[in-house]
């Protein structure tokens, strides 16, 4: 019997088949990444699992999802433990300022394009300053002279403010995921490449067992648009045009930085997987080795959705965008197609279905940008729901996501028969319009449109809503290229017998398992 959500913070000790570690997802946060690890330990049974939640700040947080039976160990790694960035200042020894010159220049080379070789350094350096060393490290006079001497590394033409607090929050950040205690396992599986992929690839340096990744968006190029989309920072060097300067301005510290982490996660981990071909290019480009490289792309139990009924003829003419409410999803665009739809359907409704807490200030202007438009009786922000409640009523799910891998939202509305309109991002196209695994021709299950363009959305909605012949056979194409090759089945076996493998091989030095 499953345990009921109450359950973080456990802290136990005890080893487990599968260490996962997570950034940022579950199980605080609900959606298409958490509900597939959810999925993942469930479809597991004969293994036990613990997980590390990687979060950002302080809590309070109460978790999403009923805790599985075989997650044997919770842990939380906070990288923003107001206990250990206290503005106090601790007692630094003469050691520790020795080493200050030592420790920035090695961060330094880590930041600014490295990669396993530099993190190995990084860990040897911050173990020598001690068991107090962030402390010390951040409310100290050991930080200005880090400080200074990394800014005048990385980005001397930059804001010195807004590289003090860069610097602040990544080296806090790397301090923390450095020295944060190991849960004990036999594999560690990191679900993106930022410092999740830092603590599972020190797990592969510190244990010599397996550090594996499975990425369902390129971590990387999501943090570049939340860089270049982030409020928080703003540009101080005047760069024009010009694609080959080489002043770095903070944001492409953090880009570069992140771009660290990820290298260093692909070079520590044993077998590097996407969830389709389209994403191993850019990993390649970050040093993934294409050895070590796979697909499995998710799946889906088709069946289970196979008795939703669709919508009746008297039934309101209803869309819905299905994730989160964040810069990332691009809501605002699917706002402004609905506006230009209500003129040609007048009676058209469009549900915004998803957590709606992880950016507030965003989430304000997606209302304020409803009631301006004078859309309210239009759309309805519904928060964290169970979709499948919502599908009878649904005649056409709608993305118009900046960046997506493999979305589950659209299996499930395969799933259902419900057809898509998306922007062109991740495997959407090769989802709607079918690719290499099709057997035989099956036919579109939706309209693929670009990114931010309201426009192609409203017309390819306008399509769908107005020509039922049409829709209700892109939604019978849908379920039947998801029911062919996106099935669950395939999923939890391919992920049975990757577990299997490296579990068997536990005890293999770093040496056999990082080149």
């Amino acid at each position: 019997m499953s345990k009921a959500p109450s359950w973080p913070g456990d802290g136990a000790r005890t080893a487990s088949d599968v260490c996962l570690i997570v950034e940022g997802c579950y199980p605080f946060v609900s959606g298409g990444v958490s509900s597939w690890l959810n999925w993942l330990m469930r479809s597991q049974g004969d293994l036990t699992f613990s997980v590390v939640a990687i979060t950002a700040g302080p809590g309070p947080r109460h978790a999403r999802y009923e805790r599985p039976d075989n997650l044997i160990a919770f842990h939380e790694l906070n990288l923003s433990d107001p206990a250990v960035l206290a503005t106090h200042s601790p007692k630094v020894t003469d050691r520790q300022l020795a080493d200050c010159g030592r420790l920035a220049d090695t961060l330094s080379r880590f930041i600014a394009g490295g990669g396993i070789a530099e993190y190995r350094e990084a860990l040897s350096a911050i173990r020598a300053l001690g068991p107090s060393s962030l402390a010390a490290l951040l409310n100290s006079p050991m930080a200005w002279q880090m400080v200074q001497r990394m800014y005048a590394t990385l980005a001397p033409q930059a804001s010195f403010l807004q590289f003090f607090w860069a610097w602040r929050s990544l080296v806090g950040g790397l301090f923390t995921v450095a020295t944060f205690p190991l849960p004990e396992a036999k594999a560690y599986h990191s679900i993106s490449a930022g410092y999740a992929g830092l603590l599972s690839a020190r797990a592969a340096i510190e244990t010599g067992r397996p550090a594996l990744l499975t990425e369902h968006g390129i971590y990387t190029n999501e943090r570049r648009i939340d860089l270049m989309l982030a409020r928080w920072l703003s540009d101080t060097i005047e760069k024009g045009y010009s694609i080959d300067d080489p002043r770095r301005d903070v944001r492409d510290v953090w880009i570069e930085a992140f771009s660290s982490f990820a290298r260093c996660c692909y070079q520590a981990s044993s077998h590097i997987i996407a969830l389709f071909q389209g994403n191993q290019p850019m990993q390649r480009a970050l040093g993934a080795d294409r050895e070590r490289m796979r697909v499995i792309p998710n799946g889906i139990d088709a069946a289970s959705y196979a008795a939703i009924p669709r919508p009746g003829a008297a039934q309101r003419p209803t869309i819905a965008l299905i994730g989160r409410v964040a810069p990332i999803k691009d809501v605002k665009t699917f706002i402004s197609a609905i506006d230009r739809i209500r003129g040609a359907l007048p009676e058209v409704h469009a549900l915004i279905m998803g957590p709606t807490d992880e950016d507030p200030a965003y989430f304000d202007e997606c209302r304020d940008l409803v009631s301006e438009l004078g859309l309210d009786e239009h759309i309805e922000f519904t928060g964290s729901v169970r979709v499948a409640d919502y599908m009878p009523f649904i005649h056409l799910i709608v993305l118009t996501s900046l960046s997506e891998a493999q979305p589950l939202v659209l299996l499930e509305a395969g799933a259902a028969a419900i057809p898509c309109v998306t922007t062109d991002v991740g495997c959407c196209r090769e989802l709607i319009e079918g690719g290499c695994n099709d057997e035989g021709p099956i036919g579109a299950g939706g309209i693929v449109t670009d990114v931010i363009a309201a426009d192609q959305v409203a017309e390819a909605v306008l399509r769908l809503l107005t020509n039922d012949a049409e829709r209700e056979a892109m939604g019978r194409a849908l379920r039947t290229r998801v029911s062919r090759s996106y099935t669950e089945k395939a999923a939890r076996n391919a992920y049975s017998d990757l577990y299997a493998a490296v579990t068997a091989q536990q005890t293999a030095s770093i040496g056999e398992a990082v080149q």
